[in-house]
């Protein structure tokens, strides 16, 4: 599809050159595992309730933040595998969580047999690249970075290594929350989701091992939607919570492509922090979020009844392709807040006869 395909990668690969120093080769096909031996299948999903508490303390700190990046299979699709590239095993990468003034120090480590080069990019860092100069290693090599904590917000991190866009699609993205001094509002759940695609050679659905397709990334044509990095993967790791409990959600977009309309069906987020600017006041009563690739958000809402409520991109076809997931909240019915009509008996008469 692409003829110039090359001259594409290497048009790319010269802008990050201006800040990423040259070491080898940045850019190789699937093909070259699809063509080694075969592999154990891995879980990369992060479950949404795998993240830190909120941070107790209000004093700043030295954090100290170790990512290993490790390239795996993992199952995208029921019968369907996939060879991610990751930060530490999963996608989302860990949720990372620091408070404003802290002093962050970032070490990541590429494992000793990953085929590519990786390094990471923190959108919350005032420094060359986000990190991803410092951080630019080698298999087998470690790089790290010291950075400080100024801005409070939730913020994107990920790959930056040429073709960022390649490393991205096959789930290098995470999320850093960098708090407040006072903190944030206490909740009763929080949960980590982020929102991505796969570009594969395969038609969405097809069994066995899908291989990359770089035409389609280029073109933004993903086969597979993902919520943490897998299809369907919060619907069959569902989020948990009880009727009257308060829920946080941190969502992000890892993209690297598309943006989200991040929605709850039959919920309505109480409160939502477009761009996650996190200390501006709130929206209120809002249906539905915009959320940029490379970008996130903070939705916080009640749960007043009980049942199933679908995790969704309002681009519903997406749905279609893996992107949905699922909060069940269990408790008593509220049926002065929402109750089903009872099915009628077709053979009761109706007074009118």
């Amino acid at each position: 599809m692409f003829k110039n395909k090359n001259c594409l990668l290497a048009a790319g690969a010269a802008v990050f050159a201006l800040s990423i120093p040259a070491a080898g080769a940045t850019y190789q096909d699937h093909a070259a595992h699809a063509a080694g031996a075969a592999t154990a299948v891995t879980d990369v999903v992060r479950t949404a309730d795998d993240l830190p508490p909120a941070l107790a303390r209000r004093n700043p700190e030295t954090v100290r933040v170790h990512l290993d990046t490790t390239e795996v299979t993992g199952q995208l699709a029921d019968g369907t595998t996939y060879h991610y590239w990751t930060f530490n095993g999963k996608i989302p990468g860990p949720f990372v969580r620091v408070r404003v003034g802290d002093t962050v120090e970032v070490t990541l480590k590429n494992a000793a047999d990953s085929a590519m080069m990786h390094n990471v990019d923190f959108h919350s860092v005032t420094g060359p690249g986000g990190g991803a100069v410092a951080t630019m290693a080698a298999p087998g090599e470690s790089k790290g970075f010291t950075f400080k904590a100024l801005a409070p917000g939730l913020y994107v991190y990920h790959c930056a290594t040429p073709m960022v866009a390649q490393h991205i699609a096959n789930g290098m993205y995470g999320l850093i929350l960098v708090e407040p001094a006072e903190g944030l509002p206490k909740v009763d759940r929080e949960f980590y989701v982020m929102q991505g695609e796969i570009y594969t050679e395969q038609p969405f659905g097809t069994k066995g091992e899908a291989t990359e397709s770089v035409d389609k990334l280029l073109a933004e044509t993903p086969e597979y939607y993902v919520f943490n990095g897998a299809a369907d993967a919060l619907a069959k790791h569902p989020l948990q919570a009880k009727v009257g409990e308060t829920i946080r959600i941190f969502f992000g977009v890892g993209g690297p492509n598309k943006t989200s309309s991040f929605h709850v069906i039959g919920e309505i987020f109480d409160k939502a922090y477009p761009l996650a600017s996190i200390t501006s006041a709130p929206m209120t009563d809002v249906q539905t979020i915009t959320v940029p690739p490379g970008g996130a958000a903070m939705t916080e809402f009640k749960v007043d009844v009980p049942g199933k409520f679908v995790l969704v991109d309002h681009a519903l076809s997406r749905m279609e392709r893996g992107l949905k997931g699922l909060l069940v909240v269990d408790g008593e019915a509220k049926p002065d807040i929402y109750r089903p009509h009872q099915a009628s008996d077709p053979n009761a008469k109706t007074g009118h006869e």
